[in-house]
């Protein structure tokens, strides 16, 4: 919010809009952080927004936080023609088999790092991932590093910016974060470094296809999905076996053999097959 306020060529707009589908612990950090800055925080529906010029800003929930997902290319460029910018909040792992916030304009993206192979623990701590334009790099909070060569010509990492904290110019400062979550960071970051590309979204699928049985089993028991539109029947829309031995597709509502894939053991993990039963199985 305050990274867009700075950004903004609106430069007489103090409203920051909040979508109504953000989690609700966003909008409370978003309000308590706007109080004293004199921020007034919108929050609602931004399908049913139809003047956008009077803010300076937008934050939007990709996916939604009750698993929504919208098309935000048509909003996210009436914001910029209302010289506002446009911050999303995204899953990381969703974003493994998702349109990426960057490519239907997005001016920042954020979350959450805990997707990545962070324990739950009860709310935190789990690390954040922050990424703007290249345009706006010197005025994200903290520091980049970046890579350059050391004496031996040899790759090498380098601090390559440090914007305004607070020991620089207080009244100028991008930062106020004084505490380190290098830790949680480097389990996430080492997490996407050992699945790499194919293995991420690898796992996303396969938690999609566990949904998709988990959906199918709730509407077959008389339960009310609302976001049946992610398990369409369609051929287009199912989930394919990562199995090269299997050719054609699986129905989403079809469960999985009773191996990894459907048991919700990870490879690697002292997995036995024919160990453990299907979960539709189990459940019932």
């Amino acid at each position: 919010m305050t990274f867009c306020k700075r950004l903004s060529k609106n430069k007489g707009s103090h409203a920051f809009f909040a979508s109504s589908h953000c989690h609700p612990q966003t909008l409370d950090v978003l309000r308590t952080r706007a109080e004293p800055l004199g921020i007034d925080v919108v929050v609602g529906d931004e399908r049913e927004l139809t003047d956008v010029s009077a803010f300076f800003g937008a934050l939007l929930q990709y996916p939604a936080s009750n698993g929504d997902l919208f098309d935000y290319r048509e909003l996210t460029e009436r914001f910029h023609a209302a010289n506002a910018l446009v911050a999303v909040a995204a899953d990381l792992l969703a974003l493994t088999v998702l349109t990426p916030p960057g490519e239907f304009g997005a001016d920042v993206a954020i979350g959450s790092a805990q997707r990545f192979g962070v324990p739950l623990g009860f709310g935190g701590p789990h690390a954040a991932y922050f990424s703007t334009r290249d345009a706006f790099k010197r005025d994200m909070p903290g520091r980049l590093v970046g890579v350059s060569v050391d004496r031996h010509g040899k790759p090498a990492l380098r601090l390559a910016m440090q914007t305004r904290e607070q020991h620089i110019r207080r009244e100028k400062a991008t930062s106020n974060i004084c505490t380190a979550q290098v830790l949680l960071a480097n389990i996430a970051s080492m997490y996407a470094v050992y699945h790499g590309p194919k293995g991420l979204k690898q796992i996303a699928n396969r938690i999609h296809h566990l949904t998709a049985i988990l959906a199918k089993g709730l509407s077959d028991l008389g339960l009310n999905v609302e976001q049946d539109h992610f398990f369409h029947p369609d051929p287009e829309h199912r989930q394919p076996d990562r199995r090269p031995a299997r050719q054609g597709p699986r129905p989403a509502h079809q469960p999985a053999c009773g191996r990894w894939r459907a048991c919700g053991r990870v490879p690697g993990r002292n997995h036995q097959p024919g160990r453990h039963r299907n979960p539709v199985e189990r459940a019932g």
